[in-house]
């Protein structure tokens, strides 16, 4: 599982009118500001600026109420007050559509996907001590969570604790581009880090997206079109001089991967990318074979 927030540059293209040759410039509105932490842009053609404010306050307000739902760095989040007190009364439906792929991609990776690791990076983020690190393993178990409709309940209220970091940024992205669509933009790219791909650019062609490996190189570029795409890589963060940030809970972590996944959604694809880099390769494909219509687009 990831645990640490990684660096997201939060792009938005939309496309919302055809205009035929030799017509005058469709307008195009253009925003930029901050969400989830990172640098954010939103380009909307064939709308003025007065026409995208609604939008784009929209949008500004969605990414705020879902970040009061996963974030681990707000006290008052969902996520984080489940974590403080041990159990979570009336979750959000948000929350609970992406806990319960949590357990399909848990039972998927033969429990290579664990949300329950959080207390394993804070401890190794901290330098803990092999007993206190023992202590923080003894604590991973997501098949002891509770998830009801009504409550969620942790295992050990003061040592289990989440992350939803190898996920909730894919939920995200799905969220904002159906927020977009719903305002009659159906030619949509939004790049969160994960990266959600609805209908066609403006010159009818499929979105362009480029599948970088280290240190920023593209490695191969693809085609999308009403599909996401998320990269991982096992060691783009490093914990400690050997670890990475991508933990296995089983404490394999000598894996460096970068993973490319693009499925229908882009919290399947986030999910994936996320659990393929510390599932054995053997595995790789029966774990992508219980989500249908996903692709593995790189592995290196």
């Amino acid at each position: 599982m990831t645990l640490l927030s990684r660096r997201r540059f939060l792009t938005m293209s939309a496309a919302c009118a055809a205009f035929p040759a030799g017509a005058s410039p469709a307008p195009v509105a253009h925003w930029r500001g901050v969400a989830l932490g990172a640098a954010a842009s939103l380009r909307l053609e064939g709308l003025t600026d007065a026409q995208a404010a609604p939008i784009i306050a929209a949008v500004e307000a969605e990414v705020n109420r879902l970040e009061n739902i996963f974030s681990l760095y707000r006290p008052q989040s969902e996520l984080s007050r489940l974590n403080r007190d041990g159990h979570l009364s009336a979750p959000s439906p948000e929350l609970l559509n992406v806990l319960s792929l949590c357990t399909a991609l848990h039972k998927a990776s033969g429990g290579a996907f664990d949300p329950t690791i959080q207390p394993v990076w804070s401890a190794l983020a901290i330098g803990a001590t092999p007993a206190e690190l023992r202590t923080a393993e003894g604590t991973v178990s997501w098949s002891r969570v509770t998830v009801l409709t009504g409550e969620i309940r942790l295992p050990q209220p003061g040592k289990s604790a989440l992350t939803l970091n190898g996920i909730a940024q894919g939920a995200i992205t799905d969220r904002i581009s159906a927020l977009l669509a719903s305002h009659g933009l159906r030619d949509v790219l939004v790049n969160m880090g994960e990266i959600a791909a609805r209908g066609r650019r403006s010159d009818g062609q499929d979105w362009r997206v480029g599948l970088a490996g280290a240190a920023g190189k593209v490695h191969k570029t693809i085609e999308l079109r009403d599909r996401a795409v998320a990269t991982s890589a096992s060691n783009s963060v490093m914990l400690t001089d050997e670890q990475g940030h991508i933990l296995n809970p089983k404490g394999d972590n000598r894996q460096e991967l970068v993973v490319s996944v693009s499925a229908p959604s882009a919290a399947i694809a986030d999910g994936l990318s996320t659990a393929l880099c510390v599932v054995p390769r053997s595995q790789v494909n029966s774990v992508i074979a219980s989500f249908p219509e996903v692709r593995l687009e790189m592995c290196i």
